[in-house]
C-alpha cells in the first residue's frame, strides 16, 4: 500500500513539475511576440485549467506528506481540476487544433504537455486512484462556478477590447454562432462534472484509507 502510494505520490509530482515547465517555456517563447500582453497569456482557458490542476495536486502531495491530514478533503478541488482539464484537452483537440492560428511562437513539446498529456492524465488520475472522498450530484455546481465567470469575463473582453483567446468565441462570428458554442461547452462541462462526481465512488486502486 505504502509503495502504492509513493508512486502515485510521485506521479502527480511529476505532473506538477511538467506543467510548471510547459508553461514557463511557453511564457519565455511568448514573450518575443511582438504583441505579447502578460494578462492575455494568462487568460488562456489551456493555462488557468492546467495551473488548476497543477495545485491540486501539490495539494494532495503537501496533505499526504502531513501526518493527519488527508487528501480526500480537498476532493471537489480535484474533481473540478480534473473537469477543467479534461475540456482543455477535448475542445482543443477537437475544434483547434486543425484551427488556422499563428504558431510562430508556440513551443511544441509545450503544447503537447499541456493540452494532451496532463488532461489525459488528470483524467486517470481521477478514475484510478482512491483517495477521494464521495461527492454528490449538487456539487456540479461548484464546478461550473468558475468556467461560467471565465466565460463572462472573456466575452466582456470581446465586446469591449476585442480580445478572446480562441476563434470561436470571436463576436465577430456572431452572437448566436458563439452562444452556440459556449452551450455545447457549457453541457460537455456539466456533464462531465456529473460523470466526475459518479466516478468519485468507483475504487480501483486503494490508497490508504478511502
Amino acid at each position: 500500500m505504502h509503495i502504492v502510494r509513493s508512486l502515485v505520490l510521485s506521479l502527480r509530482l511529476l505532473a506538477v513539475v511538467a506543467v510548471v515547465a510547459a508553461i514557463v517555456a511557453q511564457f519565455v517563447r511568448s514573450l518575443e511576440a511582438p504583441n505579447f500582453v502578460f494578462w492575455n497569456f494568462f487568460g488562456y482557458f489551456t493555462i488557468q485549467s492546467n495551473i488548476i490542476v497543477a495545485v491540486a495536486f501539490a495539494v494532495t502531495i503537501v496533505s499526504a506528506a502531513r501526518r493527519g491530514r488527508r487528501a480526500e478533503r480537498w476532493t471537489v478541488l480535484r474533481g473540478a481540476a480534473t473537469v477543467y482539464i479534461a475540456t482543455t484537452g477535448l475542445v482543443y483537440n477537437t475544434l483547434l487544433v486543425h484551427a488556422t492560428l499563428d504558431n510562430s511562437f508556440t513551443v511544441p513539446w509545450s503544447n503537447d504537455i499541456l493540452h494532451k498529456w496532463i488532461p489525459v492524465y488528470a483524467v486517470l488520475d481521477w478514475i484510478l486512484f482512491s483517495d477521494r472522498a464521495r461527492m454528490v450530484a449538487r456539487q456540479v455546481w461548484l464546478i461550473l462556478i468558475y468556467p461560467a465567470v471565465w466565460l463572462v469575463v472573456i466575452l466582456i473582453r470581446g465586446a469591449t477590447d476585442g480580445w478572446v483567446p480562441y476563434p470561436f468565441l470571436n463576436p465577430k462570428l456572431g452572437y448566436g454562432f458563439v452562444a452556440l458554442y459556449c452551450l455545447g461547452i457549457a453541457l460537455f462541462i456539466a456533464v462531465m462534472g456529473l460523470f466526475v462526481i459518479a466516478l468519485s465512488r468507483v475504487r480501483l486502486v486503494r490508497i490508504g484509507r478511502a
